[in-house]
């Protein structure tokens, strides 16, 4: 997605990446050695918005811009965050789970971290939206499987054991099928449970086609890496950005998956 854009403009970019969300330490060795490579920009996703800080310091220090996608750091040296809306996400999952089930039941919720912004945000937009639109709902319990899908389906077993459960909300790909794994060891379909997930990986994709996911909430990875790599040349040129570009998100079940629009959106 990025490498399009940089194309597109003329620029170099060597992209890096811990293996899980949780490798908070290798991420920041991996920023540190950008930082030691002297960019004209840096382009950063944070997976803890603390443990980054001092690191924008060093680059600050290094006269380095740094932009951000898909999730900030807690530090105001950042030009440009783009991301979805990840609070207006977790609505969206929250307002076609309510749907399905009637507007009344109770639900759980499989979370990828409490800790980085986009598991954050997309438990509190859906917790939100069930709050204020949806008394009868009840969310019995909120767990977090780190986005893996073993410990994620551990945990969703543990909740439809110890619940009546009409539905369950998983916040990225590793938990939502962690949830469809638990339900189907378990002998439950799509009907006994509703399961809305997050992203649009293979396994979820498959999942809804089969009705075992009622669906999921996708971001726009095109949009993400064009428009991060266009606010890191406009930063390196000068020119001023916006703190923080909303590049969407969308809603796919089994009507819509194969419509132009959506097909554009999802990715394995």
């Amino acid at each position: 997605v990025e490498a399009g854009a940089a194309d597109e403009h003329g620029v170099s970019i060597p992209f890096d990446g811990p293996a899980a969300e949780t490798e908070i330490d290798t991420q920041l060795q991996m920023l540190q050695a950008a930082i030691d490579r002297g960019p004209d920009a840096i382009c950063f996703a944070a997976l803890d918005p603390e443990a980054c800080v001092p690191m924008y310091t060093t680059a600050e220090s290094a006269g380095i811009p740094v932009v951000e996608f898909d999730a900030g750091c807690n530090s105001e040296y950042s030009q440009n965050l783009a991301a979805t809306d990840n609070k207006a996400a977790g609505a969206i999952a929250a307002e076609h789970l309510a749907e399905a089930i009637g507007g009344e039941g109770q639900v759980g919720i499989v979370g990828h971290s409490q800790i980085n912004s986009t598991g954050v945000d997309r438990r509190d937009g859906f917790v939100e939206f069930l709050e204020e639109n949806h008394p009868d709902i009840e969310i019995v319990d909120i767990q977090y499987g780190d986005g893996d899908h073993l410990k994620s389906a551990d945990i969703a077993k543990a909740m439809i054991g110890a619940n009546d459960l009409a539905g369950l909300y998983g916040t990225n790909e590793g938990s939502a099928i962690g949830i469809v794994n638990a339900a189907q060891e378990l002998g439950l379909t799509g009907e006994d449970v509703k399961i809305v997930g997050f992203d649009s990986g293979a396994a979820q994709q498959e999942a809804i086609r089969e009705g075992n996911m009622l669906g999921a909430v996708t971001q726009d990875p095109i949009s993400i890496g064009r428009l991060t790599v266009e606010a890191a040349i406009a930063v390196v040129n000068g020119e001023e950005v916006e703190e923080f570009t909303d590049t969407g998100s969308y809603w796919f079940d089994a009507e819509n998956i194969d419509s132009d629009e959506i097909q554009q959106m999802i990715y394995e």
